[in-house]
């Protein structure tokens, strides 16, 4: 297949064609070249006003469901969401039924073959069944395709479990991902404590259930050596916290979802289900220093973070409610109503380093893994709009700025024309 791309703008920071107007001409899944003008014939032209094009872009927090949970999502379906999204990687978290604990269920995951560019990336559960009682067999699950081991949004209670696991995995150069939450502190609590949260008579989690566990965390880290990583902060003493621990040295980073940067805890008065969240939805001052966590770098990763839900699960009273929302269709559109171009492009596409992950180039001869877009573009996201197969949206009816238009990525393409 022979593909050009007609007056694109690159985005790549690493690029030689950085910010440069060219076109781009791919055949059989490989840049073949890079110019001002090309004339070669192709079964695909892509030519729009605005045209932008950048490394293809990489989420590191994404559920489906299947197995399992196919009522949710299906492989098939979520892949087709994700490149529709602009996204040629993504990290598939073991959210599942079984649980990603052995090599079967990675190579369920790898055994399908479809027709979209969007490539998965399996996180394994640290242990068995996700229980927290036994670790899994890293090394087995590492060889057969896993990128990193956490229990999906389930804390490690055991702080012996993580300090073997720390030690572990540095034979292979592992990556273990540590939920922030102290299983013990407002276990039961829906929303960010403060007055919202007394006002509305939610049951709360207080930030500190937060803060407890990233430091502990970090002690057994500063012990043990090796890599972490901390999904999912909300608060401003977390920032703090893993800011101080960049500055010692050690080997942390950490990711903020989507949503703790767009909203904060006003957005709960009309009890809408679609905003139970974890980690909650927290106060005005958290939601700023969360943004500067993310321009200093001190957050490396902005996640979708998303959680597809039944509507048997969420469509219900704000208390008996599943946490999640699904914000992949909506990930590029709010980050750039945020941040410039430039960093919304960087925060979409750096990631894959911390998961040992190679990242692509915008060049002669390297393999073809683009996301093409226009940054400029204004919507009204809509019900409508969802592709996923739950439509627990927070985000249904926000403005968001740009339109992705494709992605490419091991030779396989998405293009959605207007």
């Amino acid at each position: 297949m022979k593909i050009l791309l007609k007056s694109a703008t690159v985005l790549e920071r690493n690029s030689s064609f950085h910010t440069k107007t060219v076109d781009i001409f791919i055949e059989n899944g490989k840049i073949k070249d890079i110019s001002s003008s090309i004339n070669s014939s192709a079964e695909i032209i892509i030519s729009k006003k605005n045209l932008h094009v950048s490394t293809g872009w990489f989420d590191s927090s994404v559920c489906f469901g299947e197995p399992g949970f196919e009522d949710r999502e299906s492989i098939k379906n979520g892949l087709k969401t994700a490149s529709h999204s602009g996204f040629t990687d993504i990290c598939l978290q073991p959210d599942t039924f079984p649980k990603i604990d052995n090599n079967s269920i990675l190579s369920f995951l790898k055994s399908h073959e479809y027709e979209f560019p969007c490539k998965i990336h399996p996180i394994a559960c640290l242990s068995i069944d996700g229980k927290g009682k036994k670790m899994t067999e890293f090394f087995d699950l590492h060889q057969g395709g896993a990128v990193a081991f956490g229990d999906f949004l389930t804390p490690i209670k055991n702080p012996n479990l993580l300090k073997s696991a720390l030690l572990y995995v540095q034979c292979f150069d592992g990556l273990i991902i540590s939920t922030p939450r102290d299983p013990y502190i407002n276990l039961d609590g829906t929303v960010n404590e403060g007055i919202k949260s007394t006002e509305l008579g939610l049951a709360s989690i207080p930030s500190i259930a937060e803060t407890i566990q990233i430091k502990r965390d970090i002690s057994i880290l500063e012990y043990t050596g090796g890599k972490i990583h901390i999904p999912y902060i909300s608060s401003s003493e977390s920032v703090e916290i893993i800011r101080n621990a960049k500055k010692n040295g050690l080997n942390i980073t950490t990711s903020v979802p989507i949503a703790n940067l767009i909203f904060n805890d006003d957005i709960l008065d009309g009890f809408n289900s679609n905003y139970k969240l974890f980690p909650p939805i927290r106060n005005k001052e958290d939601q700023k220093m969360l943004k500067e966590g993310v321009l200093d770098g001190t957050i490396d990763i902005v996640t979708s973070h998303h959680q597809p839900i039944n509507p048997e699960l969420k469509q219900v009273d704000f208390n008996s409610a599943e946490y999640g929302t699904i914000s992949l269709e909506t990930m590029f559109g709010l980050l750039n109503k945020i941040f410039s171009i430039e960093k919304v492009i960087d925060l979409l596409t750096k990631g894959r380093s911390i998961f040992s992950l190679e990242k692509p180039k915008i060049e002669i001869g390297a393999k073809a893994c683009l996301t093409f877009f226009d940054p400029s573009k204004r919507n009204t996201f809509s019900s409508d709009k969802i592709l996923s197969t739950s439509k627990n949206c927070a985000f249904v009816g926000m403005e968001i700025i740009g339109e992705v238009y494709g992605c490419i990525n091991e030779n396989k393409f998405h293009y959605t024309p207007e």
